[in-house]
């Protein structure tokens, strides 16, 4: 067998040519020290803040403490298998989750990892667990309603569209509940929510998520769950996941229909679009064309935070960072105040998206003036304070409607409700400022026994069962039968009863006033008398059948 020299060569020609070297460089770190869900790290001299790292045994982490000689690593998986001296990487990139409409109606971890047995989440969507807030020209004043469809909550403490409304209160006084109805009550108004669970029992967010599925409203909700099993690291992130999830859909721009609701192709899937001007407002800016695409609305509602911020307390203390009032580090506030201020209402310009936050923050024994709850109360526009004796006293929900303000106000009510809601305010102000005068007072006039009576209504009316929001104008019009009169002469302990029947009748004889108040959300002449002439005819058929009397 002979060697032939030139076939080698050609061989040897055709491997060189096609000889490709696939170098990469990666940045390595060495892990010193591990425990409790913090790792300290050698090595990592280019490593950013707030970046994404990969332990050996697959696990992320996000760089935390940049220090002169180490960095201080929180690990958010399973730091057991982690060792002393096993090797550690760069991503290249800030710490993201998954995002888009495939993850709406899932339950995920704070990563973005699917936790409800349905299978992996088909995105290539991400967006930064720390996005920027909008900046001040970015945002518009808050002027849409949020109807929660609670009657104490949409009457005397509106939310708006892109608000921040804080609820607070003791455990155990209903603050879920209110959150959840205000999620229930958004099916069909093209509002996306997410449900933001940190540190709860993974019973109590099955039965959330139970709750939310028997009502339909997993249809338009993503629930990022963070149970107290969960270590601090992955507690902590929880909201900043959620919001960047529900900022996909505030910044992406899609064709929606008249009620807000995006429309959907064949496969289900939202309809991207362009935006479309149509001339400029009074301050100059850009302003949106009839039917042009635009952002979406979104809600998010993060519960709670007291547990999120003693998470990040047990995460600073691990890192050795001196702690302040309380043990909590220094920038406690800023934490809150970083996630809460991506909550807007963006510019038109920007697509008129918005993010509304509804934090909750439990107290200790009703001290609202402890540290975090002060914190939370002067980041947000307002909060939603339960009271523990009213919830005992059987009022449900617990709402104090005078400690608890909106500070957007009647920006963010229709133009019925904001009638029909002054009377209410000043009706139960006049009865609590009497109700304590009245426990001394042996004699009362007649009218300040009337306006006891009016008041002592006004609270039965203000009542709600659990999953039962109300659509507005059943609302406005059982309001407006308390502030005309029309139920003075029912029995308190029937006055549920009367609401639930004068709501009836109207639907079956007297669907105009409903049709006005449906139609044109304005308390016109011709809405109230279609609206008197119906209660009087309800008065007269209750009275007959049912009796009425105090």
């Amino acid at each position: 067998m002979s060697i032939r020299p030139d076939e080698i060569t050609s061989v040897l020609k055709q491997a060189i040519a096609g000889f490709d070297v696939d170098l990469s460089m990666e940045e390595v770190g060495t892990v010193l020290e591990v425990g409790d869900g913090i790792s300290r790290v050698f090595g990592l001299e280019g490593v950013m803040a707030n970046e994404m790292v990969q332990f050996e045994n697959g696990a992320y982490g996000m760089a935390l403490n940049l220090e002169e000689d180490s960095v201080g690593i929180v690990i958010l998986g399973d730091y057991l298998k982690i060792e002393e001296g096993q090797s550690v990487k760069r991503t290249g990139r800030v710490l993201s989750v998954p995002a888009g409409q495939a993850l709406i109606g899932r339950v995920v971890n704070p990563l973005g990892e699917p936790i409800d047995g349905k299978g992996p989440i088909a995105t290539t969507e991400f967006m930064p667990l720390e996005g920027a807030s909008p900046g001040i020209a970015d945002r518009q004043s808050v002027f849409e309603p949020l109807m929660t469809g609670i009657k104490a909550v949409d009457a005397m403490i509106p939310v708006g569209r892109g608000q921040r409304e804080l609820i607070i209160g003791d455990r155990e006084t209903g603050k879920t509940s209110v959150a959840i109805d205000a999620i229930i009550n958004q099916k069909g108004k093209g509002v996306i929510c997410v449900y933001v669970a940190i540190g709860q029992k993974a019973s109590t967010v099955a039965g959330v998520v139970e709750r939310l599925r028997e009502y339909g409203a997993m249809d338009y909700t993503i629930v990022v769950s963070a149970t107290a099993n969960d270590p601090a690291p992955t507690q902590y992130i929880a909201p900043y996941a959620g919001t960047a999830m529900a900022e996909y859909f505030m910044y992406n721009h899609y064709k929606v229909d008249e009620n807000g609701n995006p429309e959907t192709d064949e496969s289900g899937n939202f309809v991207p679009g362009e935006l479309a001007f149509d001339g400029e407002d009074h301050l100059g800016r850009k302003k949106l064309a009839a039917g042009s695409a635009r952002g979406l609305a979104t809600l998010c509602v993060y519960d709670d935070l007291s547990k999120q911020a003693v998470a990040y307390r047990q995460l600073s203390l691990l890192l050795r960072r001196p702690p302040g009032r309380e043990a909590f580090p220094g920038d406690v506030f800023y934490c809150h105040s970083r996630l809460l201020e991506r909550s807007a209402k963006l510019s038109d310009a920007k697509g008129a998206g918005s993010l509304t936050a509804l934090p909750v923050i439990e107290t200790q024994a009703g001290d609202v003036s402890a540290y975090i709850p002060t914190n939370v109360i002067s980041i947000t526009d307002g909060q939603i304070y339960l009271e523990p004796d009213l919830f005992y006293a059987g009022v449900r929900p617990a709402i104090n409607v005078g400690i608890s303000v909106s500070r957007v106000g009647g920006n963010a009510q229709t133009h019925a409700m904001k009638k029909v809601a002054g009377q209410l305010r000043l009706d139960l102000a006049q009865y609590r400022e009497l109700e304590a005068f009245a426990q001394f007072a042996s004699d009362l006039d007649q009218a300040t026994q009337n306006q006891l009576a009016r008041g002592v209504r006004n609270v039965e009316l203000l009542k709600q069962g659990l999953f039962h929001p109300k659509p507005v104008e059943e609302q406005v019009m059982a309001i407006f039968a308390m502030g005309e009169g029309y139920f003075d002469d029912v029995a308190v302990d029937r006055v549920l009863e009367a609401e639930t029947g004068m709501i009836e009748y109207l639907r079956t004889h007297s669907s105009g006033a409903l049709r006005i108040l449906g139609d044109n959300p304005k308390l016109t002449d011709e809405a109230k008398a279609a609206l008197h002439e119906g209660l009087k005819a309800f008065k007269s058929q209750w009275s007959a059948t049912s009796g009425s009397g105090a």
